[in-house]
């Protein structure tokens, strides 16, 4: 390979920096090809920082315009500068201002990290290394300051001038320009700057703290698109609600302001009082957003509202340190959406998104600890190890201490920390000092890289009334650890009897109320006073983030899919069955079982059930998932057959029921975005596709497109269209209107794109590439790249897995044209070929050539080559 040797950042290497920056005065005069800025950073040596210390800082393609110490300018042999570094060889040793002027080109910025300008917007995106791209400075997260920021513009052009903090002051300048100046008193990392001037429209609103504080709210979105921020509003009102009464967190300062933009790396930044937001996460209506938007708006402005507390006010030491901001946070705002919504619903969703992109990612070459020891591109680290399982990590404290030890733990962090950037030692030792609870072992979740597994086994004493569970975990090698150590796992459970209720039951000092700890490698826990054998109910609510292996029958599985309490393990029971299944039909072309087909039938007619929870059961495992149970030589064509297979089956078995539930759905209520309205709507769009199914014809679906109201229906139908019957006529009448109604609307032409790339089928590749043509794509638009090309690696399994293995190339061609322009993109495309190793031969063959091919092109990103070269690594 061709592989550029980049540095390698390590934890064990690091160190404060000799100086500190108490204070920070930026002054940006913009401009969309020449803007200046004139940063004045107050430097205060460390008492044991050594006289003459050369001062060294970040930069990154910046042009040096001045420099000066104490205003006074420096001899040019008193420092040297490129585009991504300044030394300043004897600084003072007592305190001192350093003064620069750096010179960028926001325009020419398609990186999108630090300044740069999307239509007709400056934006800026610091996180994790984009302020080195403004100016000079020391880029890293242990270094918080207090910031001063004067922009000045166009006033035409950019009416909206914003930064973090409080405003300060605003004002007219001579030649139709402007200014405003803003101050955040709250000491924030380099990370959390924020900037926008823009011509927008704000959506206006206040909220009152409970301390009686009044914050002025504000969403700034696009020109006539303030109608569409609406519902974004609402959600951060109950967020900071929550918040307070959650965790006692109110907001500090005076106002809080969200800007939405459409060309964003990123779902969203939590930049200290300036949110900048890829607007697919603010704009919704009926009419152009889903369901499934509204939630993830409800989602992500919660989390990054959140993080104003574990991301702001008490950030991270250092990158390592990443998931104690991303993964407290991600608890933070499930939480939220559990209270918001279906708590059952949410943690089934929140099941599945592990099973599909974390599991997969601990199995694979990108493996890493939820606390990497070491990057080559902290980019590439904001991965679902880091916010998902980091998660799940902060539920297991939760769940081992309970809500009001857990809650004393937090109160505990957040009165010891504030103002302080901190490590994952700092966290957790706080809920071992309010617990008292030995902390050292349950570290090794951040140490330690791949899912436990957990093999269980019964046996139950009939004379004795006693039931003994045994429990062994182990632990795969992953790359850089061969060598693993036992875990503490708590397994919540419950022990159900023949009548479908939980029994009560005696149990030994290993069990802490429902939870059974399992810290050795091997351990056993009985339990007695049981009146007849129960079947055990084992990891309720997902209680740790692991694969378990147990020893009950297929008639046990439906049992507690019918009877189990708990909603998670009933939808779990299920799920295994039908993966189970699944992967027997694609490795011996199998029938499907008959009784696992009636069993869907029944739970989908169960009217006692919640309408969401019911699509969750009715919603089989993905090809993805299927082929993960298979795990080694996997054919998608097979996998594909053997889950057609399965639909058509349950299709066909329940026609005339499913019928007869759809058409019996109260489709009258205007629409609302609301949970249970939600619910309804999810679960007529599934029976419609098994009816379509069933009918094996176009019209009922092409008929809910025409009569459909609101965007959640009319996708729905137009998904049906397109995946089941992509040459019919009625299919390309819709797309067709679809795209004449919504051109004008690129959120929601996102979705039409996203339609036609994820459908089965070899020539799925060639609608693909001819779509790159298509006037409306653009790769300079992450979201549209994301919508089409990586939909269709992740979404088309025998699209993207064609045998010839001319899909591989086209992504390989398409990464390294994106990797020249913005590498985050790139090295994202990249990951969806992570798995690539439990393929068959001749397709291993041939995605192993085309990452190859990457591996051996020239100048590649750091992003890029860190991710090929792990990933090809034997």
């Amino acid at each position: 390979m061709n592989a550029v040797a980049h540095p390698v950042f390590r934890l064990e290497d690091y160190r404060q920096t000799p100086y500190t920056i108490p204070r920070t005065e930026l002054c940006f005069n913009l401009h969309p090809e020449k803007t200046q800025v004139q940063a004045k950073l107050a430097f205060t040596p460390r008492q044991d920082t050594p006289a003459a210390t050369p001062l060294v800082l970040d930069g990154d393609e910046l042009i040096l315009v001045s420099v000066a110490i104490d205003g006074k300018p420096l001899p040019q042999n008193a420092y040297s500068a490129t585009a991504d570094r300044l030394e300043i060889f004897n600084p003072p040793a007592a305190p001192f201002t350093l003064e620069t002027t750096t010179q960028i080109n926001p325009q020419a910025n398609r990186q999108l990290m630090g300044l740069y300008r999307s239509n007709g917007i400056f934006c800026t995106q610091c996180e994790a290394e984009g302020f080195r791209r403004i100016t000079y400075f020391y880029d890293r997260p242990d270094v918080l300051s207090v910031y001063t920021v004067r922009i000045e513009a166009e006033a035409k052009s950019c009416p909206v001038l914003l930064a973090n903090g409080n405003p300060r002051e605003s004002g007219a300048l001579e030649d139709g320009r402007h200014y405003a100046v803003w101050h955040d008193p709250f000491p924030k990392p380099s990370y959390l700057f924020a900037l926008v001037g823009g011509d927008l429209e704000a959506v206006h609103d206040t909220f009152t703290t409970a301390g009686g504080k009044k914050v002025a709210l504000a969403i700034y979105v696009e020109k006539s698109k303030g109608n569409r921020a609406l519902y974004a509003m609402d959600a951060l009102k109950r967020s900071m609600r929550w918040d307070e009464e959650a965790f006692g967190r109110e907001y500090d300062l005076d106002v809080f302001n969200i800007v939405a933009v459409s060309d964003f790396n990123m779902g969203a930044m939590e930049n200290k009082g300036l949110n900048i937001f890829n607007d697919k996460y603010v704009l919704a209506d009926p009419q152009t957003a889903t369901d499934a938007d509204y939630a993830g708006i409800e989602r992500v402005i919660a989390h990054e509202y959140f993080h104003n507390w574990t991301g702001d006010r008490i950030t991270c030491r250092d990158w390592f340190q990443l998931c104690l901001k991303e993964g407290l946070t991600v608890y933070r705002d499930q939480e939220f959406s559990s209270d918001q919504r279906s708590r059952p619903v949410v943690r089934i969703g929140e099941v599945r998104m592990l099973a599909a992109a974390q599991f997969p990612e601990d199995a694979g070459p990108l493996a890493h600890p939820v606390r990497p020891r070491q990057y080559a591109e902290i980019n590439n680290f904001y991965t679902t190890t880091i916010y998902e399982k980091g998660a799940e990590v902060v539920r297991m404290v939760h769940t081992l201490l309970g809500d009001t030890l857990f809650r004393a733990g937090m109160d505990l962090y957040f009165q010891r920390h504030d103002g302080e950037a901190c490590t994952i030692e700092d966290f957790i030792a706080c809920f071992a000092e309010t617990s008292g609870r030995d902390f050292s072992q349950f570290m090794l979740w951040y140490e330690q890289a791949g899912t436990p597994h957990i093999k269980a086994e019964f046996d139950f004493d009939e004379k004795g009334n006693s039931l003994t569970i045994t429990l062994e975990q182990s632990l795969k090698s992953t790359p850089g650890q061969t060598e693993k150590q036992p875990m503490v796992l708590p397994v919540r459970f419950g022990l159900v009897g023949a009548d479908g209720r939980d029994m009560a039951f005696q149990a030994d000092n290993h069990v802490e109320g429902d939870v059974m700890v399992l810290s050795g490698k091997r351990q056993s826990f009985c339990f007695t006073g049981l009146k007849s054998r129960p079947v055990p109910s084992l990891l309720r609510g997902f209680s740790a983030p692991v694969t378990i292996e147990l020893p009950l029958s297929d008639k046990d599985m439906a049992f507690l899919a019918r009877h189990d309490s708990d909603p998670v393990n009933r939808w779990q029971a299920l799920n295994r069955l039908l993966l189970k299944t699944c992967a027997q039909m694609a490795q011996t072309a199998s029938a499907p079982d008959e009784q696992l087909v009636d069993l869907i039938g029944e739970i989908a007619g169960d009217e006692t059930l919640d309408p969401a929870f019911r699509v969750m059961c009715l919603s089989i495992p993905s090809e993805a998932e299927i082929a993960r149970v298979i795990d080694h030589d996997v054919d998608p064509e097979r996998i594909f057959a053997a889950w057609q297979g399965l639909l058509a089956a349950i299709a066909q078995k329940h026609q005339v029921h499913f019928l007869a539930l759809w058409q019996n759905i109260d489709r009258k209520a205007p629409y609302s975005p609301d949970a249970a309205s939600a619910g309804k709507r999810a679960l007529a769009n599934i029976l419609l596709d098994y009816l379509a199914r069933a009918e094996n014809a176009p019209q009922r679906a092409a008929d809910a497109y025409g009569k459909a109201d609101n965007m959640t229906d009319r996708i729905a139908a137009l998904r049906i269209l397109a995946h089941q019957f992509p040459h019919a006529e009625q299919t390309k009448a819709a797309l067709q209107d679809f795209a004449t109604r919504f051109a004008a609307d690129p959120l929601v032409m996102d979705k039409w794109f996203a339609v036609q790339a994820t459908r089965a089928g070899a020539d799925t590749l060639e609608q693909v590439q001819a779509l790159t043509e298509h006037p409306l794509f653009s790769y300079d638009n992450p979201n549209r790249v994301r919508a089409l090309i990586a939909t269709f690696a992740a979404g088309s399994q025998t699209g993207f897995n064609r045998a010839d293995g001319k899909a591989y190339d086209f992504l390989a061609e398409t990464i390294l044209m994106i990797d020249k322009q913005n590498p985050q993109l790139a090295s994202r495309l990249l990951t969806t070929m992570r798995s690539w190793r439990s393929l068959e031969k001749n397709r291993k063959g041939k995605i192993k050539t085309a990452l190859e091919k990457i591996a051996h092109a020239d100048r590649l990103s750091r992003d890029v080559n860190d991710i090929v070269t792990r990933m090809l690594h034997e």
